[in-house]
């Protein structure tokens, strides 16, 4: 690891700069889910402990150097306070001499930090005002170290700098699962089309054993083969892609699963009736006919290669599973992956937002060895990708 922790650096006295994802859902004024606000929380203690005083950098959806009440980190006061279980002062204007003047060990929350033009350009003048702020930067936004803003890689080259403990986590376990991860190593990748996967992909068949394809992206490589799918999702532009990618993964020695049946429907909606068919190249469906979740011999075949690897980390579902019974083979998988995992045979690593949704449908999000909220940071990590926020802790 080419960064410092928190347990590198010397806090006590010291104003730490943290920079945090607390980009929350709110709906009436309330905030509707404190996973990120929960995820945070250890950093802040962590500093505290040891004498230090935290102050909470954030963005708060998307006002574009603009202020916008509506965008005002205020809103998350009440859940930050009760996942703490301290007072938070929140500051809108932060100087020097105000933050100087407050006690040991407060929790400061600074304004949201996209109300200034400078943030998301990384004004130069704006990290300098932000550095003057503190005596140490320690980043714990793992989602937000894909942007190279002025509170995650400009106050970075400015001051002595760290991960947090989310950000520790998440480094570790990403680079556990993809960087040095114990062999033989598989992934899943779901979802519904290949054109916003294709540096995932093409990153992925070069390091891994297994690469299980599923969703609607499975019916564009099945496609590739000659499939007739009907009317399944499917990019018939990105037919080639997929084409170019299985070469690849041939030379690489990755071997791809794709579904050797498909749940077919000619509705999508809830309880639709649906029949098992065979896919592969010879398949010709019904104009009217959608493929719409992989079928049970799929299923199996998915779940059996889960026992011979050491490593998986997943991204994306099966199939369309937002509505049952379309879910059966994104649960059935996920649930199996989970038992290994309990059983200590399996790291497992997942992320991105619909495999979040659908881990936590499958009851199972507790159970893998690391779930990442990260979103566009753990795609862009799993594409090969620098990260500028990881890369400055690394200077």
């Amino acid at each position: 690891m080419g960064w410092k922790t928190l347990d590198d650096m010397e806090l006590a006295g010291k104003r730490v700069l943290v920079r945090v994802d607390i980009n929350v859902p709110v709906e009436d004024g309330q905030v509707t889910d404190t996973t990120r606000i929960d995820r945070i929380v250890p950093t802040i203690n962590d500093i505290r402990a040891a004498g230090g005083t935290p102050i909470l950098l954030a963005h708060f959806g998307r006002p574009k150097g603009q202020y916008v009440p509506e965008m005002s980190l205020r809103v998350t006061l009440p859940a930050l306070e009760a996942a703490l279980g301290v007072p938070v002062e929140f500051v809108e204007r932060p100087d020097v001499a105000t933050l100087a003047a407050l006690e040991q060990g407060t929790v400061v929350l600074i304004e949201n930090t996209r109300f200034a033009a400078g943030e998301e350009a990384n004004d130069p003048k704006m990290a300098q005002f932000l550095a003057s702020l503190g005596d140490i930067f320690c980043n714990d936004a793992f989602s937000a170290a894909h942007r190279a803003h002025a509170s995650t890689t400009g106050v970075a080259d400015l001051l002595p700098s760290c991960a947090g403990r989310l950000m520790e986590a998440e480094l570790s376990a990403l680079e556990a699962a993809l960087t040095s991860p114990k062999r033989p190593v598989g992934a899943v990748v779901g979802g519904a089309k290949v054109s916003t996967k294709i540096a995932l992909l093409e990153n992925l068949v070069g390091r891994l054993d297994l690469l299980v394809i599923g969703g609607g992206m499975a019916n564009t490589f099945l496609a590739a083969q000659g499939a007739q799918l009907g009317a399944s999702l499917m990019e018939a532009d990105h037919i080639e892609t997929a084409r170019t990618i299985m070469t690849s993964a041939e030379k690489a020695g990755c071997r791809i699963l794709l579904p050797v049946d498909g749940a077919v429907a000619r509705e999508f909606k809830a309880g639709a009736a649906l029949e098992t068919l065979p896919l592969g190249a010879d398949t010709v469906l019904e104009d009217d006919q959608m493929v719409l979740d992989a079928g049970p011999t799929s299923t199996d075949a998915i779940t059996t290669a889960f026992d011979s690897l050491s490593t998986l980390i997943w991204n994306g579902p099966l199939g369309a599973f937002e509505i049952s019974p379309f879910d059966k083979a994104t649960v059935t998988a996920a649930k199996h992956a989970a038992a290994l995992t309990r059983a200590g045979k399996l790291t497992s690593v997942a992320g991105g937002g619909d495999t979040v949704a659908a881990l936590n449908q499958a009851g199972v999000a507790d159970d893998f060895t690391y779930i990442s909220t990260a979103g566009g940071a753990f795609l862009e990590w799993m594409e090969g990708k620098t990260l500028p926020g990881v890369a400055a802790l690394e200077k």
